[in-house]
């Protein structure tokens, strides 16, 4: 079969008829060992990051279309998988980079050898225009690169071709880190700016279909809704070239599709998969299946303080009491993860975070603590979760529904489509109880309490405002972790949360994928996007 016969072939694909036809025509080219097919249920709605809108399954285009100055190496983890390592900077498109002795200014050479899909060297007037318009256009990109203390074009300087500046207001263990994120992409500028307008000055419409890289693939096709095919950038100068030559990834919304696909060898790689397929298909044995406990992330339970009743500590703290903590494990992360729950003090003596609380299910407990609260004759509450997160938030929303009235809380369930979430349970902030998931790219405790604890921040969807929080992350964010001031600020804010406890802790989720016995070289990444690049197909 020839290649676009078989794009021709799948272009068409939907659930059904359509899926039919993928099924009988992918076992031809899973076989080839130049091409790597991957099934995701998530659909890439723009190819440009820094654009307005543009969802998280579309980052992987960032991650493997284009270079940043920096990158992570890697770690082997117990279970024998790889993972990036948050401890091992390496360069990518930097060589090599000086960090000023007050930690202010930060000073990198660009490899000499880069150059864009076209040809053109990557120089630092490129990474300066990259970085100008992540700080300018607003949203996430613009808050992500803030985290790292990058926030206005006059901090950066092309000093010379090859020689990049960035000057900080003050120094900061989040900034080398937050330029291994999928945002601190560097784009052609010349390209770019050939496409711009004076409505558009960033081309965001041009690179929102049009990627202009010098990373190790490149967008060959880009079917909205149906398939993205990365090809392979033969003269990547910033990595090992990639043993694969092309990628497909099809968009695939049915489950039961995906897992047929998997199972049957009809693909290689399946993405972010339930709890409940990685345990059954790792029993089966057919296919390779890597859990990994996804850094830095909760899966919680918040009480949103802008609703009387959870303004009540006590009716925080017993609903933290009724949660069947043991059975979401088993029923809705199938066992897979970290428990959250019967933490030994009140008092964290470990600045690890994520750590267990020290709440487990204990009705009475609950109950007393119910009767002691200005609530003591109950009240009904919707429990929201997000649709896009079914697997999970489902059977999860079900047992705390049983549990909660129990202790006098009735609880009815609104279900809230995936496209809605984001804005009614972060932007609006709306949801009275709710399920959320938040996981934080730069792995440090006090970098989560930022964007979860803080009154106003994205991911506070609790509206928790405590203003000893919000000092003691102030005065750590942008500490030194060997600072001896450190330590005993994050476990005060721990203990605080333990006691307020507007977020309860269900558990650590894991990252799930399936592969093929022949797929190889699979790494996890915090930001959960599949880096394509070091993987391989083994030779039949």
């Amino acid at each position: 079969m020839y290649r676009r016969d078989f794009l021709k072939g799948v272009s068409a694909l939907s659930v059904g008829v359509g899926a039919l036809t993928f099924l009988k025509s992918m076992p031809a080219l899973a076989a080839r060992n130049d091409t790597l097919v991957v099934v995701t249920g998530t659909t890439i709605n723009s190819l440009d990051i820094h654009r307005s809108g543009t969802n998280r399954p579309s980052y992987q285009v960032a991650v493997n279309c284009y270079d940043r100055l920096l990158t992570f190496g890697h770690k082997q983890l117990e279970d024998g998988s790889f993972s990036y390592d948050y401890d091992n900077l390496q360069p990518e498109l930097a060589e090599s980079w000086d960090v000023s002795e007050d930690g202010r200014t930060l000073t990198f050479k660009l490899r000499d050898n880069a150059r864009f899909w076209d040809g053109k060297p990557v120089t630092a007037h490129d990474v300066k225009w990259s970085f100008d318009r992540a700080v300018t256009l607003g949203g996430f990109p613009t808050a992500q690169m803030a985290a790292g203390s990058l926030e206005e074009p006059e901090q950066f300087e092309a000093v010379d071709d090859k020689t990049f500046r960035i000057r900080l207001p003050h120094s900061s263990k989040l900034t080398l880190p937050d330029l291994t994120t999928p945002v601190a992409i560097v784009i052609n500028s010349e390209v770019a700016k050939a496409h711009a307008t004076d409505q558009d000055p960033w081309a965001t419409e041009y690179l929102h279909r049009n990627p202009a890289g010098s990373g190790a693939f490149k967008v060959e096709r880009w079917d909205s809704g149906q398939q993205l095919v990365y090809s392979r950038n033969d003269d990547w100068a910033c990595g090992p070239v990639a043993k694969i030559q092309r990628v497909i990834i099809r968009e695939i919304p049915s489950q039961s599709t995906r897992r047929a696909l998997i199972e049957r060898g009809d693909v290689h790689f399946s993405q972010n998969i339930p709890a409940k397929d990685a345990r059954e298909l790792e029993a089966a044995g057919k296919v390779k299946v890597v859990s990994t406990p996804i850094e830095n992330c909760l899966h919680v339970l918040c009480t949103n303080l802008n609703f009387e009743p959870f303004q009540d500590k006590k009716v925080r703290q017993a609903i933290a009491y009724a949660v069947p903590y043991e059975a979401i494990f088993n029923n809705a992360a199938y066992g897979r993860g970290v428990p959250m729950w019967g933490g030994d003090s009140t008092k964290p003596e470990s600045i690890a975070w994520p750590q267990p609380f020290p709440y487990s299910q204990d009705l009475e407990k609950a109950r007393a603590l119910m009767a002691e609260s200005s609530h003591a004759d109950g009240f009904s509450v919707p429990l929201s979760f997000d649709l896009g997160q079914a697997d999970w938030a489902e059977p999860t929303a079900l047992l705390i529904q049983e549990a909660l009235g129990k202790i006098g809380i009735k609880v009815s369930l609104n279900k809230v489509p995936g496209a809605n979430w984001r804005t009614v349970a972060l932007v609006e902030k709306s949801l009275p109880l709710h399920l959320e998931n938040f996981g934080g790219w730069l792995n440090t405790p006090d970098y989560y309490f930022y964007w979860a604890y803080v009154k106003g921040n994205l991911f506070n969807s609790s509206n928790y405002d405590n203003k000893e929080v919000a000092g003691l992350v102030d005065e750590t964010l942008y500490m030194a972790q060997d600072d001896p001031k450190y330590a005993p600020n994050i476990r005060r804010m721990i203990e605080i949360a333990i006691d307020d406890v507007p977020r309860i802790p269900l558990y650590q989720p894991s990252l799930n994928v399936a592969m093929q016995q022949s797929t190889t070289g699979y790494e996890y990444w915090y930001h959960r996007q599949l880096d394509v690049r070091p993987l391989t197909l083994k030779q039949d």
